[in-house]
């Protein structure tokens, strides 16, 4: 099955979604983007992997003021792997309370759930620290 503009631009508002309601505090709503069983790799950033919405809630309410003040989200691309499965890759931008952001690559499988729509059920978060993914450092 070929992957329909409909379906891409679904999966491109999923994406964009979680930070508006991570944003407004909005964590009873994590089940719009996220499947129950979700895995959440924050490796990169030195703290594992979350499993569930019930953890994931817990570990965004346990940060508390750490947490981004705003996520952004962009250059959205969207590979179909099989029916009803897709991988997405995603730049986000995330501003802190003291005005520092950070950039970090979302990798997400996405899978169709139902009458549901979209949801994600594995996000990786790469932290950008490097240009060019450390090339030509030496």
């Amino acid at each position: 099955m070929t992957l329909t503009l409909e379906d891409r631009l679904d999966v491109t508002e999923l994406i964009a979604l979680h930070g508006h309601l991570v944003d407004a505090g909005e964590l009873d709503r994590l089940d719009e983007v996220f499947t129950a069983d979700v895995r959440y790799d924050l490796s990169d950033f030195g703290q594992g992997e979350v499993t569930g919405l019930a953890a994931l809630r817990e570990a965004a309410l346990a940060l508390g003021a750490g947490n981004p003040v705003a996520h952004h989200v962009t250059n959205v691309v969207v590979e179909e792997l099989a029916a009803g499965r897709v991988r997405a890759r995603s730049k986000g931008l995330a501003v802190m309370a003291n005005g520092s952001c950070g950039s970090v690559t979302y990798e997400d499988d996405v899978v169709r759930v139902g009458s549901g729509g979209w949801r994600i059920s594995h996000r990786r978060i790469r932290a950008r620290r490097v240009p060019l993914d450390g090339l030509g450092q030496g």
